[in-house]
């Protein structure tokens, strides 16, 4: 038990022999720089139990909490304010034991508990991943390791949009204007060159459009009417009906674009425990629709169509099977849920990684699911993400003006190279190491960048800004531990044994640390109930710059007390201990040397 967690215990008791009164909770928060204390209780809130002097009552439970709880040396008032003071010797004893935990923060699952599948990426097969993807795949895989370090079972998973007419344009096109070519003969990733070709499909729809016009059609008949587009139709409906032909090309590209996307997996440092694809899921549903129209969830129009009517709950009414009995994708979404936990039947919830403008489609999606009477539907959480702006203005795919996830990779990696030359730390270093650590440093502050912020937020992407060695930045606090490395290598002394507390007094800039160290698995809970990388990156920073104040206040090597010393540089190696943990729950790497 934490030591808040144990005051907060004492001041309910407290309460209840002093006033006969029992109180939900205990308002916390720092005591400020000015007061003497550790822990302050704010006790205003408590004035809606028991009317009377927040100074007089703040007095009689700091009396009772001095009394009740051994590792509270002092405390003073301060109008409506109990600021406690924590005996050094707890901050002591607590560092003491977890020094030597090298999963100190992180829980394991229980054997019983059911599992949640998070669901992250879930491209196109007709481009390449780009920035939006991006923010995608970090978001997803760094809520799936926070889950896991939170003490749940958890399955990554992505489904494949692998089917439809946006792919049958990049199929078409090839088919035109490819001349044979493939990644081999082109030197091109697969999905780079499958994307030039919805590139190239969208141009070439455009003059046809205009020609149209030009003949005398109105525009929404030319839209319509273009050959190119008629042809990617036909295609369509060839690939559903089970054309050899058609459905040959369709896995020779598809695949060309998997292997593609595998690359930039790899390269951005995510993975998955298992895949769906559209071209299987497509069709799901529509069974569920039938029992959900016999048990009056859904009900059917003059016209054959099947709708679920959700006004009651202030949404509106939503159609789940068109009249000529094909699915909608709400149709294929309820499918897909209700068979992955029947594919990993441990599966208790789930979590989808997909952008704000899908907020209403979970909505209903989650609605319809509690309404087929499905427990675990009450376990769905919609991980809804801002876009991503460049200073250069919006991203779009058909328009070729996307910025490629591979390329912004490349630009990262250059970008913290220029930097990293022109601060010239680099010396004794062989090329070899000096590419890797550029790339670490590159994609460290990609990822940082992207994490930092709150998911529902927007964000305005600038990569010169993010690979900055100073300020709320991947590369400080990657500096930060690597100079905690240096430390380390430099201790020629034995560091390991425990320290006897009877030999240390705290310096506060140590106690400040101590108190950062004990709410990381705090931290790692609250980020994993908020579904909130950006809380597990914040604290990082706190604790860093908590860091760099004790380095620049406090001698480590050069204390001459060897207690003082061999505490100081355990202090040193725990904080990079969290910051290695901390960042491996963002997906970002940490070099020893910078």
């Amino acid at each position: 038990m934490s030591i808040q967690n144990n005051i907060e215990a004492k001041i309910k008791e407290g309460f209840l022999a002093l006033y006969d009164v029992e109180i939900p909770s205990v308002e916390f928060q720092a005591t400020r720089k000015e007061f003497d204390g550790d822990i302050t209780v704010v006790v205003f809130p408590l004035l809606r139990y028991k009317k009377g002097n927040p100074a007089q009552i703040a007095e009689d439970l700091g009396s009772y909490v001095q009394e009740n709880i051994k590792e509270i040396k002092s405390y003073n008032v301060v109008k409506g304010f109990l600021n406690l003071v924590v005996d050094d010797a707890f901050y002591i004893n607590f560092f003491n034991q977890i020094y030597t935990n090298d999963t100190y923060g992180f829980v394991s699952p229980k054997a019983d508990e059911k599992a949640i599948m998070v669901e992250y990426s879930s491209p196109n097969t007709n481009k390449p991943l780009h920035l939006g993807h991006v923010r995608n795949n970090l978001l997803g895989y760094s809520v799936a390791e926070i889950l896991k370090a939170s003490g749940k079972k958890v399955y990554k998973t992505q489904i494949i949009n692998d089917r439809g007419i946006h792919i049958c344009k990049s199929m078409l096109a090839w088919q035109k204007f490819g001349k044979d070519k493939t990644p081999e003969s082109t030197g091109l990733k697969g999905d780079k060159l499958v994307g030039n070709y919805y590139v190239k499909f969208d141009k070439e729809y455009k003059i046809q459009i205009a020609d149209l016009i030009a003949k005398g059609k109105t525009e929404e008949e030319a839209k319509k009417e273009a050959p190119i587009l008629v042809e990617a139709q036909e295609m369509l409906r060839k690939w559903e009906n089970g054309d050899k032909e058609t459905v040959a090309l369709w896995q020779k590209m598809n695949q060309w674009v998997y292997d593609g996307f595998g690359i930039t997996y790899k390269n951005l440092g995510v993975d998955f425990d298992t895949l769906y694809y559209e071209s299987d899921t497509y069709l799901l549903g529509k069974d569920v629709v039938a029992q959900g129209l016999e048990k009056g969830v859904f009900y059917k129009k003059e016209d054959g169509s099947v709708w679920c009517d959700l006004t009651d709950e202030g949404l509106d009414e939503k159609i789940v099977l068109r009249s000529d009995g094909t699915a909608v994708y709400m149709t294929q979404d309820i499918g897909t849920a209700i068979q992955r936990v029947k594919d990993y039947n441990d599966v208790g919830g789930m979590v989808y990684t997909v952008g704000n403008e899908q907020d209403y489609h979970f909505q209903v999606l989650f609605l319809i699911l509690k309404k087929l009477g499905f427990d675990w539907a009450k376990n769905l959480y919609h991980l809804s993400y801002g876009m991503v702006d460049l200073p250069s203005g919006k991203m779009k795919s058909r328009e070729g003006t996307v910025v490629d996830a591979d390329d912004l990779m490349v630009e990262m990696t250059t970008t913290a190279q220029q930097i990293s030359e022109e601060l010239g730390k680099l010396d004794g270093y062989s090329n070899d190491e000096k590419n890797e650590l550029y790339k670490t440093i590159g994609l460290g502050a990609l990822k940082y960048f992207v994490l930092k912020v709150d998911p529902k937020k927007r964000i305005l992407f600038d990569p010169q800004s993010s690979v900055d060695f100073q300020g709320n930045t991947g590369p400080f606090i990657q500096y930060t531990y690597a100079r905690i490395q240096s430390i380390i290598r430099k201790a020629n002394f034995d560091y390991s044994k425990i320290v006897d507390i009877s030999e240390i007094v705290l310096h506060d800039k140590e106690k400040e640390i101590i108190k950062q160290l004990e709410i990381f698995p705090e931290i790692v809970q609250q980020a994993a109930a908020n579904y909130s990388p950006a809380i597990m990156a914040n604290y990082t920073y706190d604790l860093v710059k908590g860091f760099n104040s004790f380095y620049q206040n406090v001698s480590i090597l050069g204390e001459e007390n060897q207690h003082k010393k061999i505490f100081r540089v355990q202090i040193s190696k725990k904080v990079a201990d969290i910051i290695k943990s901390a960042f491996s729950l963002l997906g970002i790497d940490v070099p020893k040397r910078m």
